[in-house]
Order: C-alpha cells, then structure tokens, then sequence
C-alpha cells in the first residue's frame, strides 16, 4: 500500500509543505513519483517518518536526525531504539503528571505539598545507592511504587513509617534486650514494611538476599547520622540494627 503527501501529511499532524522539505533535504525520501509529480510514501516511508517525528520531539536538529538515521542500518534494532525512547518519555511524562496530581491532591484537601514527603522514601536522590547495592530493577520498581501514590497515600505511608520509628525507641527506651520479644515483634513489622517496596529483595521473596537486605539496612541506620538521629541516636540504631540482625538468624 501506498498513501498520497496529502493523505500522510494529515495523518502524521504536519503539513504538505514539512513534508516536502523533508524531501528537499534528503532527510524523507517519498518511495516514489507519480506521473504528475505526486508524491507517494508507501510503509517503509511512513517507518521512517516515524522515526523522524519521534527524534525531532526529542529536541534532536534535522541534520543530526537525518545522520543518526542513516547510520542505522538494522530496522529492526532501530524500532527497539525507537520504543525504548518512548518509553523513557513516558516515563518522564507520568513522573510530571504524578507531582501535578500531588500537588491537587494537596490543594482540594486544603493543606500545602510538602517538600518532605515529595522527596522522602525509595525515591531519585536514593538512585546511585540503590542500584549499586540492589540492582536496576530494584530501583525502578520502588521508585515507581512511590511516585505512583497520591499525597494522601504517601502521608499514610509515612505516618506507619513514623510509628514504626517510635515503637523501635520506645523499645530501646525502655531497656529491652534486641532478642527480646518486644524488639523481635518490632523487627518483624520492620521486615514487614520492606516487604511491601516493590523491586526489593524482600518484596522477591529470595531469601538469601531479602536476609542480606535487612542486614545491610540495620548497618545503614548506624553508619548514617540521618539515619541513627532518627532512632534517638547511635545507641538506639545499634539496638535496632541488632535487632534485625537477630531476627534475620532466627525467623529468616
């Protein structure tokens, strides 16, 4: 099959005249003429003004577009290209449309955005680190878990965050001992909640490393300022650090 410039032109959103530049400079070929000097694109024309439209919309020049296109020389790997940069966009566009409805979410409630909980959990600034300890995919899918919550969903989160926070001081508070029940039933609510991140070991299910995961995660809340100030200090997140360590040998 074929279509004519003007049948492509109102399907693709431009104008006759785009494309015809587009031809002029060698960047679109039609794949042929007709005796009237018509010009026709037929469905490996119409692929590669796919590819055009998705590389302009990406910021890229004509030149660079026509030059990245031609050096392609495999279609197939092209198109994967090709979807792996919608995707990303994608991606980048729900993130945006995630913060707007955050922020309307805040405003028909009445209450302001908070700076805090637009940043806080498994989110970008924790990237580097989650990738290097857990992988891609870890970072991925609780990153998308936590921009994918509404305001009020993420102020439920953290306000359970911040109960399991106080129970752990509470315990250290009160002189329990890591292997104690008390600490043991606050270490498995602990387990619990990193069990419900999605793309972590925990989550998974292996064993192995959701146990290594909660080891690494004591040992974080004491080597971190930000993190021990909030478990009333080096001593209260060495209790908590012990407290998974223990409940790591005996439950997991």
């Amino acid at each position: 099959m074929e279509w004519t410039i003007q049948q492509v032109a109102a399907r693709a959103g431009v104008t006759s005249r785009t494309l015809r530049h587009y031809d002029d400079i060698g960047l679109l070929r039609p794949s042929r003429l007709g005796e009237n000097g018509y010009r026709y694109y037929d469905a490996d024309a119409l692929a590669r003004l796919q590819a055009v439209l998705l590389l302009r919309d990406l910021g890229l020049s004509l030149p660079v577009i026509a030059d990245v296109l031609d050096r392609r020389a495999d279609e197939e790997a092209a198109l994967r290209d090709h979807i792996g940069l919608l995707e990303d966009e994608r991606a980048r566009l729900e993130r945006r449309i995630a913060a707007v409805r955050h922020t309307l979410d805040a405003r028909t409630s009445g209450r302001d955005p908070s700076m805090e909980m637009m940043l806080d959990g498994f989110n970008d600034p924790y990237r580097d680190e989650v990738v290097a300890r857990w992988g891609e995919r870890a970072f991925r899918e609780s990153n998308d878990w936590w921009h994918g919550k509404t305001l009020r969903e993420r102020v439920a989160w953290k306000r359970d965050t911040d109960a399991l926070v106080t129970a752990w001081v509470e315990a250290w508070r009160d002189g329990a001992d890591p292997g104690s029940a008390r600490a043991q039933e606050v270490a498995a609510r602990h387990v619990a909640w990193l069990r419900a991140i999605p793309g972590t070991p925990t989550a998974d299910g292996d064993r192995e490393r959701a146990a290594a995961m909660v080891r690494c995660v004591g040992g974080t809340y004491v080597e971190n300022p930000e993190f021990a100030a909030a478990y009333g200090g080096v001593d209260g997140a060495a209790f908590v650090r012990d407290a998974l360590h223990e409940y790591v040998r005996v439950s997991m």
